[in-house]
């Protein structure tokens, strides 16, 4: 069970790092941020890679959530992530892309208050796993 805490505590981790690092290429190398948020769901390739990645999160965050702060909201996120990853599976990845085709253009218009909720919620799932710790 401490290998499984372990390796959840790195998901999550490497998922804060993401978050805040997207953040910071979004304020620092807007360009290139644009370019890799157009490739959420431009392909079937990138549309299962993406819901591989939300589903290991989110597993992460349910087998870790009862020893971090605010542990329901932690366990809540995780099934959020769970749930809706399983739904976007069960769609055909089309629509996924369809869907992105509105509203990525909505998200690079309001890059820079998307960089701040990056940051924002990076800093604060961090506070978040930081009671592993304790």
């Amino acid at each position: 069970m401490q290998i499984l805490n372990f390796l959840a505590g790195l998901i999550i981790l490497a998922f804060c790092v993401f978050l805040i690092g997207l953040a910071a290429l979004i304020v620092f190398r807007p360009r290139r941020a644009e370019q890799f948020l157009s490739t959420y769901a431009s392909s079937a390739r990138a549309h299962y890679t993406e819901q591989a990645g939300r589903l290991l999160v989110g597993a992460a965050f349910l087998v870790l959530a009862p020893a971090m702060e605010l542990a329901q909201l932690m366990s809540l996120f995780g099934w959020i992530l769970v749930v809706t990853t399983i739904g976007l599976l069960l769609i055909p990845w089309t629509w996924h892309h369809k869907f992105g085709d509105l509203v990525i253009p909505k998200v690079l218009r309001y890059m820079q208050i998307y960089a701040l909720g990056s940051f924002v919620l990076g800093v604060f799932f961090l506070y978040c796993l930081s009671g592993v710790l304790k």
